[in-house]
């Protein structure tokens, strides 16, 4: 049975597969016009559905002005790919970006200079695919080496892992089986790297358009969840996670303690020293908080500038301690981005819950107690 495939049908295919991937993050790009991620791996795309295009036209132009054409595309479509997948990781760092300028440069440089110097098909192979190993592998180790890593992304950076180790022994086997690993080449070794490349287009295609899908579901996740300036639970979040709680608790027969707080003069900071202040403040409370938490502590903005904290399994004696190990955190230090320092009052209430626990009434208790700390001169921690 012949399996040998028309080499320029290979390369119509795999143009269009690039260009209909080009179309269909247009579909995209139209919604997210500053998403230089896209941007990039659109970019990315476009030089190397360029590449198969000149290919295709191998012939009406020298054959050295082709594979010196090609590869470049090439080379700098794959640079691209890779940085995108980068960046989508958030791991394209300046360092990052200086690697792959000089090391796309060099690939490149090493390969016109064996076309020039030393014309031997198996030799640029050899070069290319290694090139292309070393381009593709830093955001195939990433994507699954980082624990934050979706199984969508782990996929992908097996996908490209394999790619990487593909790439590493056609440069082996172009050394062993001499011109038999060539793209101009008819045989069985032909027919393969085409079936690879078809498959990695459409995989590597689909897995980023899938990633960029599962991003903008996570952002809006995000934005559904938690408060954009502070980085913490929203009240809507906070309330179904602590109504949860509360319910798990009063199963179990344990203590929860709830903290509600403020901003001592909170109005008077916006009005002394502006609003873009006021949420510098609210940003540096938050994040002073935060690192004081437990691992299972609830922590959300009400609105404003009133906070709550539930403490899960917390008593009256730990509660207390833990309010007051706020409030020192915030009224003992300064910040040299802030004119001047903050103090906060909280208000404490402990229960042991029960199937008919509200989180409204405790919340109102709790609130209770906020102004007994305000009224006993601010700055202070009391318990209802």
């Amino acid at each position: 049975m012949d399996l040998l495939l028309d080499m320029k049908t290979i390369f119509i295919t795999l143009v269009i597969g690039h260009l209909f991937t080009v179309i269909l993050i247009s579909a995209y790009w139209s919604q997210h016009p500053k998403d230089t991620t896209m941007n990039i791996f659109f970019a990315g795309k476009c030089v190397q559905a360029l590449a198969w295009i000149v290919l295709i036209w191998r012939g009406g132009i020298p054959d050295t002005v082709t594979i010196s054409l090609t590869n470049s595309l090439l080379f700098l479509g794959f640079s691209l790919e890779t940085v995108a997948l980068l960046k989508l990781q958030q791991q394209f760092h300046v360092s990052t970006r200086r690697f792959y300028i000089s090391m796309t440069s060099a690939i490149m440089i090493c390969f016109h200079l064996c076309l020039f110097f030393y014309n031997v098909e198996r030799v640029r192979i050899l070069v290319g695919s290694l090139g292309l190993a070393v381009l593709i592998i830093l955001p195939a180790y990433r994507m699954m080496k980082d624990e934050a890593s979706s199984l969508l992304m782990k996929m992908m950076g097996c996908i490209y892992l394999l790619i990487s180790l593909a790439l590493v022994i056609r440069s082996v086997f172009a050394l062993l089986l001499n011109n038999l690993m060539g793209f101009f080449t008819p045989s069985f070794y032909q027919t393969i790297s085409f079936i690879v490349l078809y498959l990695v287009m459409i995989l590597g295609n689909t897995g980023f358009v899938l990633l960029l899908k599962e991003r903008a579901d996570r952002e809006l996740t995000m934005l559904a969840n938690y408060d954009d300036l502070t980085g913490i639970l929203n009240r809507r979040m906070f309330v179904l996670h602590a109504r949860r709680i509360l319910s798990s608790f009063a199963k179990k027969g344990k203590p929860v303690s709830l903290l509600l707080f403020d901003i001592d003069e909170f109005k008077t900071i916006n009005d002394t020293y502006g609003h873009d202040t006021g949420d510098l403040v609210l940003q540096d409370l938050c994040k002073r908080i935060s690192s004081l938490l437990g691992k299972h502590d609830l922590f959300g903005r009400y609105g404003g500038d009133e906070f709550a904290i539930l403490l899960p399994g917390a008593g009256i004696e730990e509660s207390t301690a833990k309010a007051e190990l706020f409030r020192r955190a915030i009224a003992g230090t300064t910040n040299s981005e802030l004119p001047a320092a903050y103090t906060i009052s909280l208000g404490v209430v402990t229960l042991i819950p029960n199937p008919d626990t509200q989180l409204e009434t405790l919340y109102s208790s709790c609130d209770k107690a906020l102004y007994g700390a305000k009224n006993n001169g601010r700055n202070g921690v009391f318990r209802h």
